[in-house]
């Protein structure tokens, strides 16, 4: 017999929603409900031996609240989850930070999305302030990363916080780390081109977690030659690389996808952000790689119309020479049409800029 079915066991119920806040007397209803259950135990509100949840989900219109859920679980308590991580590690009080630093729960995700575990080397190719190399150091991996830009790889330049002009002496990838006691898993950053891998051939990696730029916060750039760019003057803080923006988003993730394939360890995993125009998203648009499977997608909203979606690969066939321009191929190419999505986002700010000051006048 189960454990919490004997008679000298103790148990509670506890009941959580989603999207939607219940009175008491309401969960004490659902809780009686449940009195078909086959519990000879005693309950225990205190101390109690087993503790069981109903989980109500509401979905996530907050405007639109269902009478009843969309979809309801119960189940045994075995431990708690480790949310604390989201507080101890919030970017609030992180020692350097850019403008498009990942929140600590979000990092946290891709991590277990990454499956990260102990002595992995984890790669991101565009590390920026290294938030995705920190959670995945705090489970033991060893971690490095490349971003285009000078300076933000050497903490250089103006600062991302209110009222800091610049950004001081020992603002870099590496104190975070220390900050967390993590250093010991850093390996190094690199200023690089991710179009342009420079590592050695082979299977590298046991996981790829990053967030790549979507021309909002983060322009989208790419080496290009001296005519394309300026060389910043000697001792200056700019980008002494020549720049180009240039850099299609459908290019961007086409290159990570390929670089993925190509060095990543069997069954090593690919996990990044990919964004979204919601009225011309559909699943044939997420881009694919016939040495990487698909494993999850998972959006996150932005606004009415635009979100992001978190997507997951691994690596299931070893790449070959025939596979360096796989992506090209007319089945990877629907997500062209959001190359414009700067153009489209920014055309939705705007729209609800002018609905909100025709409202106010009203």
């Amino acid at each position: 017999m189960l454990p919490y079915l004997q008679p000298d066991s103790t148990y509670k119920i506890r009941i959580h929603t989603f999207n939607k806040t219940l009175t008491q007397a309401q969960k004490i209803k659902k809780i009686d409900a449940l009195e078909f259950l086959p519990f000879n135990g005693k309950v225990n509100l205190k101390n109690p031996e087993h503790v069981f949840w109903i989980l109500e989900d509401y979905g996530m219109d907050p405007n639109n609240v269902p009478e009843e859920p969309f979809d309801l679980y119960f189940g045994r308590w075995i431990a708690d989850g480790q949310r604390e991580l989201i507080e101890s590690y919030s970017v609030k009080k992180r020692h350097f930070i850019g403008n498009t630093s990942m929140d600590a729960c979000l990092s946290f995700i891709m991590a277990n999305h990454g499956r990260v575990k102990p002595n992995d080397i984890v790669y991101d190719p565009f590390v920026g302030t290294g938030g995705l190399l920190i959670s995945s150091a705090h489970f033991g991996a060893y971690v490095c990363g490349t971003d285009i830009d000078y300076n933000t790889i050497h903490g250089l330049g103006k600062a991302s916080r209110k009222n800091q002009k610049w950004r001081g002496p020992d603002e870099n990838i590496r104190a975070n780390l220390r900050q967390y006691g993590l250093e010991k898993y850093y390996l190094d950053a690199l200023v690089s081109d991710s179009s342009r891998p420079v590592w050695r051939k082979g299977m590298l990696f046991d996981a790829i977690i990053t967030d790549p730029p979507y021309g909002i916060r983060e322009a989208t750039r790419r080496t290009g030659s001296p005519k394309e760019s300026v060389k910043s003057a000697e001792g200056s803080t700019e980008n002494p690389v020549f720049i180009s923006s240039s850099y299609h988003l459908s290019d961007i993730f086409f290159d990570l996808l390929k670089f993925a394939a190509e060095y990543l360890v069997m069954g090593g995993r690919l996990v990044y952000w990919l964004p979204i125009y919601r009225p011309e998203y559909t699943e044939e648009i997420i881009p694919r790689h016939p040495c990487l499977k698909l494993i999850s997608n998972c959006e996150q909203m932005l606004s009415s119309h635009t979100s992001r979606r978190l997507i997951t690969m691994e690596k299931v066939k070893e790449f070959k020479d025939q596979d360096q321009n796989s992506y090209l191929d007319d089945q990877y190419m629907p997500y062209r049409g959001h190359n414009s999505f700067r153009e489209k986002y920014f055309s939705g700010v705007t729209k609800r800029i002018a609905k909100e000051e025709k409202d106010n006048q009203k």
